[in-house]
């Protein structure tokens, strides 16, 4: 499992599969010996090139063709409350998904290309996250959704996020500016990425959760919607361990064939699914609004 050093991202390279490690000068992206843990190999291809992550970007493919289809079973919900700011977070998620072929996957990528991939990978992954919180405070309809206004909160503060980790990422792996460059090296350290890239996600998902259980609870007076959330929660945390804890464990178990990427993967595409559910489950006709009014 990964070291617990704040702002280290060495041993967490060492034991899974992460975008962030494309960066690194260890990094075989770059042309290094690795992090000293189980390389995942992957398949052969022709001409002496390997496929490291095929199974990733089979359920990458199939977590964009799934989200696509929640895009359009939210455009049917004609009535339902944050509609638009779900199909933004849907779209950030495709974004991800696409990001990550070429990053965890490993598609056989020039080293640059890769490191604006992983970069791009990064920030959506921020970016994703808070648009999701923005959806729960859509919830409470403190600002009325799908308006100018509301759309366009979440489309510009998710876009910072992309931006800032993105350049921040860039300037890591690219070394423009010098002032990463000692994180290129064992142990990685890099405050900025661990803390908008390992944190920052982390806190917004628990913002979420409990602001989504206030909803339903408090607001809503419901109980059902809470199993499709705490689901949600679970299967997210459930690939969080495949990919921290028992990647490596796989890796060493199939000699590098896979790790612990392909599940954390599986297992966030569910996630999502669910979380559509229990937003789909929230935005009922016959559901009160916070005013009291039917």
């Amino acid at each position: 499992m990964g070291s617990t050093a704040f702002g280290n991202f060495h041993d967490f390279c060492r034991d899974a599969t992460l975008p962030v490690c494309n960066l690194f000068d260890e990094s075989p992206n770059k042309g290094g010996p690795g992090f000293g843990g189980c390389e995942l190999r992957g398949i052969s291809l022709s001409g002496g090139g390997r496929l490291a992550n095929l199974g990733s970007i089979l359920i990458c493919g199939l977590a964009i063709v799934v989200s696509s289809l929640l895009i359009w079973w939210s455009e049917r919900k004609k009535a339902a409350v944050g509609r638009r700011e779900m199909q933004i977070f849907l779209l950030a998620y495709i974004l991800v998904e696409i990001c990550e072929i070429f990053t965890v996957g490993g598609f056989p990528l020039d080293s640059k290309v890769r490191t604006v991939f992983t970069a791009i990978h990064l920030g959506a992954i921020v970016a994703a996250v808070w648009i999701l919180l923005l959806n729960a405070v859509v919830g409470f309809q403190l600002l009325d959704d799908g308006t100018p206004v509301s759309i366009g909160l979440l489309l510009l503060s998710g876009l910072a996020f992309l931006i800032g980790t993105g350049y921040i990422a860039l300037d890591t792996g690219l070394n423009w500016t010098k002032t990463f460059e000692p994180s290129l090296n064992d142990p990685n350290r890099n405050i900025g990425l661990y803390v908008l890239y390992q944190l920052a996600p982390l806190l917004f998902l628990v913002l979420f959760v409990a602001l989504e259980a206030v909803l339903v609870l408090r607001v809503l007076g419901e109980r059902r919607p809470m199993l499709y959330l705490a689901g949600a929660a679970l299967l997210f945390a459930i690939g969080q361990i495949f990919q921290y804890v028992v990647s490596t464990h796989i890796c060493q178990g199939t000699d590098g064939a896979i790790d612990g990427a392909l599940f954390e993967t599986l297992f966030t595409l569910l996630a999502v699914v669910m979380l559509w559910i229990f937003w789909s489950s929230i935005t009922e006709d016959d559901w009160p609004t916070p005013g009291g009014y039917a």
